[in-house]
C-alpha cells in the first residue's frame, strides 16, 4: 500500500473549512427552527385534550433529544474550526499523527486517528 503525502494546512483548510462552517450553519438553523417544539407544554385542560397533551409532550421530548445531539455536534464542529484556525487541523490531538484524508472526508470533525480512537 502506497503512503500518500500529508496535505499542507492551507490545502486542508481549503478542502474542509467551508464544509465544516456550512454544517455549523445548518445545525444552528435547525436549532432555531425547532425551538417552538422544545417549549414547555402547558397543561391547560380547557384548550387541549389528554391525548393531545401526551402528543405534545412526546414531540417536546424528541425535540429536546435531537437538540442535545445537535449541541454535541456543534461543539465538535466548533473545535474543528478552532483546529483549522490554529493550523492543527487533520492531526490527532492525542498522538499528533496525521488522521488521514479519507477519515476527514467521512467526518471533518474527527479529532483522533484510528489507532487512538480505538
Amino acid at each position: 500500500m502506497m503512503n500518500l503525502p500529508e496535505p499542507e494546512q492551507p490545502e486542508l483548510r481549503t478542502r474542509f473549512e467551508s464544509r465544516v462552517r456550512q454544517e455549523l450553519e445548518d445545525l444552528s438553523s435547525l436549532s432555531r427552527l425547532s425551538k417552538p417544539d422544545r417549549a414547555p407544554v402547558h397543561l391547560d385542560q380547557q384548550s387541549i385534550g389528554r391525548v393531545s397533551r401526551i402528543d405534545s409532550l412526546q414531540v417536546q421530548a424528541m425535540s429536546n433529544a435531537a437538540e442535545g445531539r445537535r449541541r454535541q455536534r456543534i461543539k465538535l464542529l466548533e473545535a474543528a474550526i478552532d483546529r483549522i484556525e490554529a493550523g492543527e487541523f487533520g492531526y490527532c490531538i492525542q498522538c499528533g499523527d496525521f488522521i488521514g484524508v479519507k477519515r476527514l472526508e467521512t467526518d471533518p470533525a474527527v479529532f483522533r486517528c484510528l489507532d487512538c480512537a480505538r
